[in-house]
């Protein structure tokens, strides 16, 4: 009877071993295509060129700089965590994914194909191996999540529920519902809009069907002390911190380059919105670590 259970428990070792090589293998190789996709592209070696307005490149240029610079290493260092069996760096993956799926969704729909020029089709093999490996971190993470999660403190948890339901709010009061309004009554005033109409929709699409219902969810479900909120929120913040990078990143380039849909308010608060939630994933992630006493080395709770 004991063989038996021991033999079952090593094969239930294994396949969570081998899971855990499979994801730790496909962030790699996720942080190597967002490398490559950012690297061929008008930010790197100009091969990639997308087929959108000048206003919209340079949103795409800000993007392709966070993927590059942020999100690659955080990649890497999620891998390195996987391999090392550290529960925090198949949430950290998690987060990635959501990131990535809604980045590169972006950029492959959101073209102007047949109607501007450029070349971007040519590297949809890359963009598409890109997403699928987004998706594959993302269902890869969450199986090897603990069914245990460590709960942070009802500080913590409460300041991550309301900046959720901030960030609702500011998406759709202070990002897109003046640029709506302005589309519905006089479409040729807005550069973004008039240029380049596909993204912009787009984005409408995701962000006011996507995002704000989850993060009010979410949201509300923290506040409440809910157990789905909890497992939810790692991934989502962790989502919501790189998407805030890239978005900022956007917002800094389009100034930096004059853009006409730049704004200096905007661009602050896009960065306050980044630093709040790269704050807050250092304080979700901060339980998973601890020092070992008498050492300078950390240990998992």
């Amino acid at each position: 009877m004991n063989d038996t259970v021991g033999l079952a428990t090593g094969k239930a070792r294994r396949r969570q071993q081998i899971m855990r090589q499979a994801l730790a293998l496909v962030l790699v190789f996720l942080g190597l295509g967002m490398a490559a996709a950012s690297l061929v592209g008008p930010l790197g070696f100009g091969f990639m060129q997308y087929r959108t307005s000048d206003t919209t490149i340079n949103q795409l240029l800000g993007s392709d700089a966070a993927a590059l610079f942020v999100v690659f290493p955080a990649t890497i260092l999620a891998a390195a965590l996987v391999f090392r069996d550290q529960p925090a760096g198949r949430l950290l993956g998690s987060g990635i994914g959501v990131y990535a799926i809604y980045t590169y969704a972006q950029v492959v729909i959101g073209q102007e194909y047949l109607r501007l020029p450029g070349n971007v089709e040519y590297w949809f093999p890359l963009l598409l191996a890109v997403f699928v490996l987004a998706e594959a971190a993302v269902v890869l993470s969450l199986l090897a999540v603990p069914r245990e999660l460590p709960s942070p403190p009802g500080a913590v948890r409460t300041t991550a529920g309301v900046s959720l339901l901030l960030v609702a709010a500011f998406l759709v009061v202070g990002q897109h519902l003046r640029s709506l309004l302005t589309a519905w009554a006089n479409p040729a005033a807005l550069t973004e809009y008039s240029s380049s109409p596909t993204p912009f929709w787009m984005v409408k699409l995701m962000d006011l069907g996507i995002i704000v219902p989850v993060a009010v969810a979410s949201g509300v479900g923290l506040l409440l002390g809910a157990k789905w909120a909890l497992k939810i929120m790692y991934p989502l913040l962790t989502g919501y911190a790189f998407l805030a990078a890239s978005v900022a990143s956007m917002a800094v380039v389009m100034f930096v380059k004059e853009d006409p849909d730049a704004s200096l308010t905007l661009m602050a608060a896009f960065m306050a919105f980044a630093l709040l939630f790269v704050g807050l994933a250092l304080m979700i992630y901060r339980p998973f670590f601890a020092r070992t006493a008498g050492s300078g080395q950390y240990r998992l709770q």
